[in-house]
């Protein structure tokens, strides 16, 4: 562990890159408590945030497949740049229109709209920089120390972002988020990392990379469960947790603390993959990944508190060791020229499944009590798992001493 620490320390750029998203996941971890309170104080409800929630993750499904191409045409760094820095002007501007005023609902949905289309362009660039700075042995330890202080945020975040609004105003907090990106692009010019080999067209790019993604078993076949599981875990936890902590709990203030001791289980993920280095890279991935269903069930049993606490820290842990291996696995198995593409295609079926899981949670809510869904959701999880671990590749995707993908 010493020298991975030792090793990393001295690759160019990689300091500057973790400190880029430290200080941009400082605004993004308040951002969400100052979004929605600009709408609640524009006098919108639950539909108006929902608009806005919508036009942020819209165009990012829409645009991510053109950013995966980009990804692997032009300067990862430079893509990294312009996006935080589109991103970082649509949150200034909307931080602006906060501070000056009630804001519409319209202005402030152009905002997200625009924030939502940079996302979808820096999200693939990202995925390929680490194993453009890092040797390939040290990959596992780089991954876990980007998420490191990024999880810490996540834990200290929300709570500073509610202070700011409820002391100065989610102005305040929407500035710091516009600050953060302006920050990151910054540091992430200077990485000046070089631009992949252009061959063909960008239409014919994409065709390539689709070709790859369903010949890679293991690829396509994770990211459809994975597009499962993010559908159940997030319309569980996000959607009908908070319904059931008020219905059978202490409301916000369990809700909050069980959040909390999700969060302490990503830092706790984190710090175990600075050390364990496991083998069977996707097998840890897809079984580790499987502890979502752990809090869904306990809150769907209906639990005492105090068992639902202790499940959410498992969850969390699970969650992040399940990250690092499968971010691992995918820098060691696709090749650099393809990355944009490949993390694209992983990740546009995860995006669509978050809006399609909460409505068809919502209409399942309407029928069937909180709980009797949430046991459904966990069920998911867990089947889905289960048929994952039936697919043959998944055990030939295992850690390479040395070396990426030709």
């Amino acid at each position: 562990m010493p020298d991975d620490r030792v090793a990393l320390s001295r690759v160019a750029g990689f300091g500057r890159f973790v400190l880029a998203n430290l200080i941009s996941a400082t605004g993004s971890a308040m951002a969400p408590v100052a979004l929605a309170y600009a709408v609640i104080g524009e006098g919108g409800g639950a539909g108006s945030l929902g608009v806005v929630l919508a036009t942020n993750t819209v165009p990012t499904v829409a645009f991510l497949l053109v950013g995966g191409v980009l990804a692997d045409r032009m300067s990862r760094s430079r893509i990294l740049f312009l996006g935080n820095v589109v991103a970082g002007a649509a949150q200034g501007a909307l931080a602006l229109a906060v501070a000056a005023g009630h804001p519409s609902t319209l202005t402030i949905a152009c905002c997200g709209f625009v924030s939502g289309v940079a996302s979808a362009f820096t999200a693939p660039a990202a995925q390929g920089v680490v194993p453009q700075l890092v040797p390939a042995e040290h990959l596992q330890q780089a991954n876990a120390v980007v998420r490191l202080p990024t999880n810490a945020v996540k834990i200290l975040g929300p709570v500073a972002g509610g202070l700011i609004v409820a002391v100065a105003g989610p102005a305040w907090a929407l500035g710091w988020d516009a600050f953060s990106f302006l920050a990151a692009a910054v540091l992430l010019l200077g990485l000046r990392l070089a631009a992949p080999v252009k061959v063909g067209s960008a239409v014919a790019n994409l065709r390539a990379g689709w070709s790859g993604f369903r010949t890679r078993t293991w690829l396509w076949t994770y990211t459809a469960a994975g597009t499962l599981v993010v559908a159940a875990w997030l319309a569980g936890f996000q959607l009908l947790g908070p319904l059931v902590a008020a219905e059978q709990y202490d409301g916000a203030r369990s809700w909050g603390l069980i959040q909390g001791a999700f969060a302490g289980g990503l830092l706790l993920g984190t710090l175990v993959c600075l050390r364990w280095k496991p083998y069977r890279l996707l097998v840890v991935t897809v079984t580790t990944g499987s502890a979502l269903f752990v809090p869904l069930a306990a809150m769907g049993l209906g639990l005492p508190f105090p068992w639902v606490l202790a499940s959410a820290l498992p969850a969390g842990i699970g969650l992040d060791i399940a990250v690092v291996a499968w971010t691992t696995a995918f820098q060691q198995y696709v090749p650099r020229e393809e990355m944009g593409r490949m993390s694209s295609f992983n990740s546009v079926g995860e995006r669509l499944a978050i809006p399609v899981g909460y409505l068809i949670t919502a209409l399942a809510a309407h029928t069937w009590p909180a709980r009797s869904v949430l046991l459904v959701c966990a069920g998911l999880i867990v089947a889905t798992t289960v048929l994952n671990l039936c697919v043959r590749d998944v055990y030939r995707v295992n850690r390479r001493a040395t070396g990426l993908a030709a």
